[in-house]
């Protein structure tokens, strides 16, 4: 069984930076993606980043491109999310899950697995940006 700890969340202005940390206990298959999700009031959760199992393939959403930045530390089972330059539009509960299916790459396009297959969620950090 899969666990994740997510962590780093708050409550800041404009422009302000945070760092979101996700804890991961080994997953058993040999292949994976993980992925940051956000979750906005009355919106549907969406895909932030993900990133390989083997950290060396990553894939962001559109508004997460030049701001935001995964990064992963094996010896840790951590991975991170650096988000710069933040907006209230960023406001959200943020979401780590890890998906048995890994991230495809063909013709130099990364597609990250669906939401609905990942299998494994945390319980949520929220992140407050004040205008």
């Amino acid at each position: 069984h899969v666990q994740l700890v997510e962590s780093g969340g708050g409550s800041v202005a404009t422009g302000a930076f945070l760092t979101l940390s996700c804890v991961v206990s080994r997953p058993t298959f040999t292949a994976y993606a993980l992925g940051w999700f956000r979750q906005a009031p009355r919106k549907e959760r969406e895909l932030v980043v993900g990133i390989s199992d083997s950290g060396d393939i990553t894939s962001y959403a559109d508004f997460a491109k030049g701001r935001f930045t995964i990064s992963s530390d094996a010896a840790e089972n951590t991975v991170y999310l650096q988000m710069n330059s933040l907006k209230p539009e960023d406001t959200a509960v943020y979401y780590c899950a890890v998906s048995p299916w890994p991230i495809l790459v063909t013709g130099g396009t990364h597609y990250c697995p669906r939401p609905s297959q990942y299998n494994y969620w945390g319980q949520g950090t929220q992140v407050t940006v004040s205008s």
